[in-house]
Parts: C-alpha cells; sequence; structure tokens
C-alpha cells in the first residue's frame, strides 16, 4: 500500500515537473508522510533516483518535438550544476538547511511577483545576448549546489533563469531546465549512492510511475504552449512560497 501511494504521487510529480519544474513539492513530502521512520538523506536519494528518470523522459520528448534549447550555453551550465549539485549533496550530510528557507522564501516571491506583473515575459523566445552566458554558468553553478543540498523549487528558479538570462520563451525554458535538472539529479544520486542512502527497491518503481506523468505532462506542454506552462509555473510558484513561507513561520 505505500508503495503504491509512493508510486500515484511521483506519476503527479512527474506530471507538474514536465511542464514548470515543481515536481519536488509533491513527490518529496509524500515520501517523508509515508515513511516518518526512514533517514531523510536515504528519502532525499530515493526521491532523486525516480525525479532523473522523469526528466530525462521529458527531455527527451522536448527534443523530439524540435523546442529550441540553446546547448552552446545549456551544455557548460548542466557541467557547473552537475559539480555544484555533487557538493550541495555531500554537505547535506553534515549542514541543517533550515537557514535556506528564509532566503528561498524572498526570492521565489521576487519571481512570482516579476512573472505576474510582466506578462509579455517568456510569451516569445528573443536572441540571446553572449554576455549572457558567464551568467548561465553561474547560475548552473549555484542552482546546482542548491538543488543538491536542499533542492525546492530548483526547477522553477531554472526556468525562471533561462528565460531571463537567454530570452527563450516558456516552452524553451522548460525544455532547457530539464537539462541541467538531469545533470543536478545525477549527480546528488552519486553522492547519496556513495553514501548507501537510497532504497532502489522503492526508488525503481516510483521512476517507472514519474516517467509516464513526464510523458503527460510533456504533452500537454507542448500542445498548449508557452501561455500553459507560464499558468502552470505561477501556480507552483505559488503554492511553494506558500509552503515554505508557513515553514519559516512555524
Amino acid at each position: 500500500m505505500l508503495l503504491a501511494l509512493a508510486c500515484s504521487a511521483a506519476f503527479l510529480a512527474g506530471l507538474v515537473d514536465a511542464v514548470a519544474g515543481g515536481g519536488g513539492l509533491i513527490q518529496l513530502p509524500a515520501l517523508l508522510v509515508l515513511f516518518p521512520d526512514a533517514p531523510v538523506p536515504a528519502l532525499l536519494g530515493t526521491n532523486k533516483v525516480a525525479s532523473v528518470m522523469g526528466t530525462a523522459a521529458a527531455l527527451s520528448r522536448y527534443v523530439r518535438n524540435g523546442v529550441r534549447i540553446p546547448w552552446r550555453a545549456v551544455g557548460p551550465a548542466a557541467v557547473a550544476a552537475f559539480i555544484g549539485s555533487f557538493a550541495g549533496a555531500r554537505l547535506a550530510s553534515h549542514l541543517p538547511a533550515e537557514w535556506m528557507r528564509p532566503v528561498v522564501v524572498v526570492l521565489l516571491a521576487g519571481v512570482a511577483a516579476f512573472t505576474f506583473l510582466r506578462k509579455e515575459f517568456g510569451a516569445v523566445a528573443g536572441e540571446a545576448h553572449p554576455a549572457s552566458v558567464p551568467g548561465v554558468l553561474l547560475m548552473g553553478a549555484a542552482l546546482g549546489a542548491y538543488d543538491g543540498f536542499f533542492g525546492p523549487g530548483t526547477g522553477s528558479f531554472l526556468l525562471f533563469g533561462f528565460i531571463a538570462l537567454l530570452g527563450l520563451d516558456f516552452l524553451g525554458a522548460s525544455a532547457s531546465s530539464k537539462v541541467v535538472n538531469v545533470a543536478t539529479n545525477l549527480a546528488a544520486i552519486l553522492a547519496f549512492a556513495w553514501a548507501g542512502q537510497i532504497w532502489w527497491a522503492t526508488a525503481l518503481p516510483m521512476a517507472i510511475c514519474n516517467i509516464a506523468g513526464s510523458q503527460v505532462g510533456s504533452r500537454l506542454a507542448l500542445k498548449k504552449g508557452a501561455p500553459f506552462v507560464r499558468r502552470l509555473f505561477l501556480a507552483v510558484v505559488l503554492v511553494l512560497l506558500g509552503r515554505m513561507t508557513w515553514e519559516v513561520v512555524g
């Protein structure tokens, strides 16, 4: 029964994450609720295995359907994110993550306000300036470290950053964020596996369900386009902002 519930959460997480990021809002809390006595690092590692499969499947669908990904900028950002995520995941075993919450709340509030007020933001793809590439590298390294160490909202921050720095529309930014997310998840999996902190018997069935959800989500995004991704992105950011604010106040 517990595994079935975890797999259901993985399907829904894959669907949401394929479109706008934020699958961790669903999948990781579900694991924490279903297995309250389990070591948290083991749940984090299990969550990463399930997540990376769905993210890779969504990326594959976007690429097959010709969604624009500026690989010259996104590829190096993924490498920087891989290194940052591995370091962050190793650090997660030694330092408390609570101090990150207030910072994330402020950042999420800014992202939500900016996206809501700027109706044209991410509506149409523009041309990226070469000077934006170093910014994308820095973003990859910083968000990679954040994802390995703490994680909530990484996909949404990446999506926002690719629009702001590379002039992509919401659909292209969603696809590009998947490249970096695959890298960060793989690095974190290596770190958690190194420490023996992955429940493979739970992670693999969840991964299959996450893939199924990601196929549904990416199909919806391709069919409905950037406006749909923008609406779901705002919804995910607002829910994440509410959750993080509640945790900070609590």
